[in-house]
C-alpha cells in the first residue's frame, strides 16, 4: 500500500517528507514525480511505510495538516490506472 500526500511545497525534497512521516514508522521509500517537460516537481508524492497500522496512523493525523505554508492532503494512493498507449487511443 502507498500513501498519497498532495499539495506540498514545489521545492520540498525527500529527505524532508521522510523526517514528517517516520514519527509514524518506519518509511520504505518515497516518491516525488517531476514533470516530463519541465523537470520540476509536480506538487505531490508517495510514501510507503513498514506497515498498514503505521500508514492509517500518519493518514490520521497528516490529512489537513499544515505544513509550510500548505494544508497536506494525505489519503490511501489509489492503484495506477493503465492508460492507453498513443497508438491504442487513436486506431478505429
Amino acid at each position: 500500500m502507498s500513501i498519497y500526500v498532495g499539495n506540498i511545497p514545489f521545492t520540498v525534497t525527500d529527505t524532508e517528507l521522510t523526517d514528517i512521516f517516520k514519527e509514524y514508522g518506519e518509511v520504505k521509500r518515497v516518491y516525488l514525480p517531476v514533470d516530463r517537460e519541465t523537470g520540476k516537481m509536480r506538487g505531490f508524492g508517495f510514501v510507503e511505510m513498514e506497515t498498514e497500522d503505521q500508514e492509517a496512523a500518519a493518514i490520521k493525523e497528516l490529512d489537513e495538516a499544515e505544513w509550510q505554508g500548505r494544508t497536506l492532503k494525505v489519503n490511501k494512493a489509489r492503484p495506477r490506472e493503465e492508460r492507453p498507449s498513443f497508438n491504442n487511443r487513436h486506431q478505429n
